[in-house]
This record gives structure tokens, sequence and C-alpha cells, in this order.
């Protein structure tokens, strides 16, 4: 493991609860065998998932707070849930704190929780490491999602897209605009990809 890997690690202990470190470390090592599988700039694919949830522990307040400051927009579904601010503000500290200048990284951090359309490859496997590392609980179709995310990420994004609406539709939690608008890009390029298919 290199160096700022190393020293990113130490700094995420102090910042993260044990759970989340716990957390981190296997979106992290999730991320880097995705990043194998689909031939992916490994570090890249470690350092975005050591850092995809260094704002993740900061209070709701504080996370609004800093937003203010660094003018991110906060919407009114963030104001109601500020820990839907996780993932931008996580974006802005790796660039302000960890002095992550890569673009790729910044972008997948950003985007780790909603997805958004036109995702790169290093966005896709943060957002299914997220979702499929070995100590998240088990959500709906979880064993054949993680299947799916060694043999066919495309395929793999849109189902977690398609069961995280689903989920939280059922729950009546407030679901992030992007989110949908994600689950709509990714269904249309499927729809695409079948009639050319058919």
């Amino acid at each position: 493991m290199n160096h700022k890997i190393t020293k990113i690690r130490r700094k995420m202990m102090t910042e993260l609860d044990k759970d989340r470190y716990e957390h981190t470390l296997g979106v992290m090592y999730t991320a880097a065998s995705l990043a194998m599988r689909y031939d992916e700039d490994i570090e890249k694919a470690l350092i975005a998932g050591l850092l995809h949830d260094c704002a993740k522990c900061l209070s709701g307040d504080t996370k609004i707070k800093l937003c203010k400051k660094y003018h991110l927009n906060v919407s009114e579904v963030e104001k109601e849930n500020p820990s839907l601010l996780h993932a931008k503000l996580g974006a802005f500290l790796a660039a302000k704190k960890y002095h992550i200048k890569d673009k790729d990284i910044i972008n997948a951090i950003a985007s780790h929780t909603t997805g958004c359309p036109h995702m790169s490859l290093l966005d896709k496997i943060i957002y299914i490491a997220y979702y499929i590392e070995p100590g998240r609980k088990e959500l709906p179709n979880m064993a054949e999602v993680r299947k799916l995310a060694f043999t066919d990420i495309d395929i793999c994004l849109y189902r977690i897209l398609e069961d995280s609406l689903e989920y939280l539709a059922g729950r009546n939690v407030p679901i992030d605009p992007m989110t949908e608008k994600t689950y709509l890009y990714y269904k249309s390029k499927r729809e695409e990809k079948e009639e050319q298919n058919g």
C-alpha cells in the first residue's frame, strides 16, 4: 500500500466511528477488486473508496454550515435530511483537506450515493462498491447484485438504482432527485440497447 493511502487511512481512523471505518475499508477493497476486473486505475479506486465517506460522521448542522461556508448548494430535500450532503461535501473536503487533485476521484466521491447521468467507469465502481461491500446489511437481491457487479457493470448499476428507488419508496424516505434522474437516464440507455439488439 503506498504512502499516500496509508496516510489517508490513519486520518480516516480518527475521523470516522468504528463501524463507518470498517465500512470504508470494505468499500476501498471492493472498489480495488472491481478496478482489477474492469481494468481501471487501482490506486484511484483505493483512494476514492477510502475517502468516499470522509464527511459522513459530521453532524447534520455541521454539514449544512460547511456547505454554506464553501458555497455548496443545499436543496430543500438536503436541508430536511442533511445526511444526503455527505457525498458532495466529502468530494469538496477530499480536495481541500486531503489535497486530492484528481478530478476523477473527486467526481466518484460526489456521485457515490445518488449516481449521476454519464457516469465514468470509476464513478460506477465506487457507487457499486458502496452498495455491495461485504459488511453491508443484506439489501434486496444482494447476492444477485454482487454477482452482476463482476459480470456486467452496467446491468449491475441499473439494478442497484432500481432496487434503491423501490427500497426508499417502500420506506417513505425522501428520495434525492438525482437518484431518479440517474435511474431514468440508465433506463433509457438500456431500452436503446435492447432495441438495437432486438
